[in-house]
């Protein structure tokens, strides 16, 4: 077997190799990588480790690959890759990736490489559905377009997820335009419902594969129709009639119909008779203004002839009445007269043929001529247009219906039926007439329809109960049962809102806040009563105006502020919280306060509070007033009131002022008998501060050598004087103590000095200074008073200077330093053969005390 792996490999071995290499050793060679196309043929060739790496190869994971341990070359497996399957969520944006493992090299070195799986156009383009609705009307301009939802999709990336779209069938009227991700159907000639209103296309999606491959959907565009036709009479419409001198009442004379392309409403015809018409017409026919029949008004009895001209009118909406002219003929009564025999299949009632309506064509009775021999060659017709054919049949004739009736068109239809043709011995004979009526009986097919699907009102808030906010109408073409209509609201309504289930009367039991809804939103249903019963649905939105019924409130009845004080004037003190639930001028609130003359302000468009002048904690600690909050409403304004409290805060701006001694040249004799821990006398200082800014400690102020020297000692808190040891021979003269008197203020103290002088004498006579002792010690150990005149210093100018002369002299020291020894070690090197050694110049700090004794 070479180098390559032995067959008999310990297995337990090789795991504990490879977990010691995943440890140790593992190498992710980023640049190995091989691309295998989908769905490839087993034993395809994908790559190879031959150029990367040395014998022996063994790949871990075998389900889609597997390698040649020998050759490195690594094939695919019975198991096919689906690019779509194994990289669902990277199908169109990223790259479809498999990391595989392999042990390479002798050494046997862990390697990570990752297959690209490479797309091939193995998916076709779908569509979600199959029919693709378009409803277009038919006066859209040419060059219109409509974005077409139903797109079709492609699982496949890059060029192969790529789609083309194109129409087939459209014959030149519609088009498509493609713009990224939209596709618009394009109208490209002018439509027109009345030639056609129905276009059925194919929709074709194509990908952009090498083999290309589509799908389809079928495309319907609708077109919708407008009212651009005016009604006209048909050429076939009876221009002249006869009817026998003995026509009894009611008789159908005869049928005008007027024809208007359109559909619907824009169809809709109202016939009536010109005004010319002669006196003598109008008594004796009528006018169906919606069916055209014209019928006598009563019976005639009539033995000479007569013509009577009448000329009908046909009307629509917008459009100039189009006119036709029926001739009536009235023959003289007949000698003779041919019956008609009606046996009667359909359910009738006296003679009356009741059919319910939506029925498929149906035979009602079957008519037969009666008469002598005389009347052979006689036929039967049916006069006008109506729904009903006659058929003959072995020398009788089928009455049947033609279409279907509907019930809300025509209720009550009127066969009239005539007999053509006269005797064959050429005698008087008047053509027979029978009017056969036929009642349509009504089916529950028509839903209640609301006169408007959208009630839109407005009402004002707290409402009394009871009030009756609209009615809402909802009527329906059927009759009886079927046409009775009853309201209801949806079940989730809030029960505050009732309707009238019989007449469709809306009120509100209850008053509404608009502040907790001002917008309620209601669903109304219309059932019949038909069965199985039909129900539309209308929507209710009412708007709740508002009222001034809600005072501004506050967000707490009491605002405590804190500000320090010595502000600069204008300085924001606090913000008040408020809100008012009302809208509009009702809920526009404007701050103010009231019984108060403090220096403070109200900015009512931020709702804060600011002074007006400086504040002084020493004069006012703090301020009480009220606001007053007062909104807009109409017609009268609500207000409430809120306390506020503003605390000033003590910030250090007074020094401690010593009361006592009450003079630097004050001067108190001291027994040299006195025991050590005797008080001899008291500093006293106050702060008009408060807090940490008025806590003072007092220090003496002296050199090291002197402060330990002294037989006096100062208590840091009390300000005591005490003697602090034994006093000695040497302690017999004057003692001039420097106290500092400092305060605890944040964030710099503030001080005052006082001397206090302590003769030690035997003698018991008042002592007194000649002058007042002088401080020539160093300036920076305290911050004289600004009216002090007691040390006769100066001043400094604030404490920055002091720390920029502090650090200016810190930087010139260490240049100074450092140039001291570079020269010191350029004169060692120069004395070095003459064995001097200089020492380092010591440059002491000391504070000097001096006192007037």
């Amino acid at each position: 077997m070479g180098h390559g792996t032995p067959d008999n490999m310990n297995w337990a071995g090789l795991l504990q190799n490879l977990l010691l290499l995943v440890c140790v050793r593992l190498i992710t060679c980023g640049s190995v990588q091989f691309s295998v196309p989908e769905e490839q043929e087993p034993g395809t060739l994908a790559g190879s480790f031959s150029k990367h790496f040395s014998p022996p190869y063994q790949l871990l994971t075998q389900e889609y690959l597997w390698m040649d341990k020998n050759t490195g070359n690594f094939y695919t497996t019975e198991k096919k890759m689906d690019r779509e399957a194994l990289c669902p969520e990277e199908t169109k944006a990223k790259e479809c990736i498999i990391l595989h493992n392999a042990v390479v090299g002798p050494s046997g070195d862990l390697i990570q490489f990752p297959v690209i799986i490479e797309d091939i156009n193995d998916n076709s383009p779908h569509f979600e559905n199959s029919e693709i609705h378009l409803k277009v009307s038919e006066d859209v301009a040419v060059g219109s377009s409509f974005l077409l939802d139903d797109q079709a999709q492609d699982r496949d990336a890059g060029r192969n997820g790529k789609l083309q779209y194109h129409l087939e069938d459209s014959e030149g009227v519609f088009g498509l335009k493609v713009e990224e991700t939209f596709v618009m159907l394009i109208v490209k000639t002018a439509l027109d419902r009345e030639a056609r209103d129905y276009y059925q296309m194919l929709l074709v999606a194509t990908d952009c594969g090498r083999n290309p491959l589509s799908a389809t959907a079928t495309l319907i565009v609708t077109v919708t129709d407008v009212n651009d036709n005016c009604p006209s009479f048909s050429s076939d419409s009876p221009r002249t009639v006869t009817i026998p001198g003995d026509s009894p009442k009611n008789m159908l004379v005869a049928q005008v119909r007027a024809t208007d392309p359109d559909s619907g409403l824009n169809a809709a015809i109202v016939y009536s008779l010109s005004p010319k018409v002669s006196e003598r017409a109008k008594k004796l026919f009528s006018l169906d203004s919606l069916t055209g029949y014209i019928r006598l008004t009563q019976d005639l009895q009539s033995d000479n002839s007569e013509q009577l001209v009448l000329k009908v009118l046909a009307s629509s909406h917008h459009c100039p009445p189009a006119d036709t002219q029926v001739t009536v003929s009235v023959l003289p009564k007949a000698n003779q007269e041919l019956t008609i025999k009606i046996r009667f299949i359909a359910e009738h009632q006296n003679l009356t043929i009741v059919l319910p309506e939506n029925q498929p064509p149906t035979v009602l009775a079957v008519l037969e001529l009666g008469g002598d021999s005389s009347f052979k060659g006689s036929s039967l017709s049916i006069e006008g247009e109506v729904p009903f054919t006659l058929s003959p049949q072995n020398g009788k004739y089928l009455l049947s219906t033609s279409k279907p009736l509907d019930y809300e068109i025509k209720r009550e239809h009127h066969i009239s039926v005539v007999v053509h043709e006269g005797s064959a011995e050429g005698s008087v004979i008047v053509p027979s007439r029978s009017v056969i009526r036929v009642l349509v009986a009504d089916v529950n097919d028509n839903a209640p329809y609301f006169s408007q699907s959208h009630y839109q009102l407005e009402v004002e808030e707290n409402n009394q109960p009871g009030l009756i906010l609209l009615q809402v109408v909802a009527s329906d073409a059927d009759t009886g049962r079927n046409g009775r209509v009853t309201y209801s609201l949806d079940k989730r309504t809030s029960n505050v809102f009732i309707i009238d289930p019989e007449t469709g009367q809306l009120c509100v039991s209850a008053s509404l806040d608009r502040e907790q809804q001002d917008v309620h939103k209601l669903t109304v249903f219309a059932k019949d009563s038909g069965f199985p019963p039909l129900e539309s649905v209308a929507t209710v939105s009412i708007r709740v105006l508002d009222q001034n019924d809600n005072a501004p409130v506050f967000v707490t009845p009491h605002f405590i502020f804190f500000i320090p004080e010595n502000v600069p004037p204008f300085t924001l003190v606090g913000k008040v919280g408020f809100a008012d639930p009302d809208e509009g001028k009702n809920g526009n609130i404007e701050l103010n306060i009231v019984h108060s003359s403090g220096p403070f302000v109200v900015d009512n468009t931020q709702g804060t509070l600011h002074t007006t002048t400086n504040l002084d904690r020493e004069e006012e600690d703090h301020y009480e007033l009220y606001l007053l909050a007062s909104d807009h409403g109409h017609p009268l304004s609500l207000t409430s009131t809120a306390r506020v409290t503003i605390f000033v805060e003590d910030i250090n701006d007074n020094q401690p002022k010593v009361i006592l001694p009450s003079s630097n040249s004050s001067c108190l004799t001291v027994s040299p008998a006195t025991v050590a821990g005797t008080m001899v006398t008291k500093i006293y200082a106050v702060d008009e501060d408060s807090g940490l800014n008025s806590e003072i400690t007092y220090t003496v102020v002296a050199p090291e050598p002197a402060r330990h020297s002294s037989p006096f000692q100062v208590d840091l808190r009390s300000g005591h004087i005490t003697v602090g040891r034994p006093l000695e021979q040497t302690d017999l003269r004057m003692h001039h103590l420097f106290i500092v008197v400092r305060d605890e203020g944040k964030p710099i103290p503030l001080y005052s000095a006082v001397w206090v002088n302590l003769l030690v004498n035997e003698s018991k006579e008042p002592c007194h200074l000649d002058k007042v002792p002088t401080w020539t010690g160093t300036r920076d150990l305290f911050q004289p008073p600004a009216k002090a005149s007691i040390c006769e210093m100066e001043y400094p100018r604030s404490a920055q200077l002091t720390l920029l002369v502090g650090l200016g002299m810190m930087l010139a020291s260490t240049c100074l330093l450092v140039v001291t020894a570079v020269l010191y070690m350029k004169q060692r090197r120069r004395s070095h053969n003459k064995g001097e050694h200089i020492e380092e110049n010591k440059i002491p700090l000391r504070l000097k005390y001096y006192s007037d004794v």
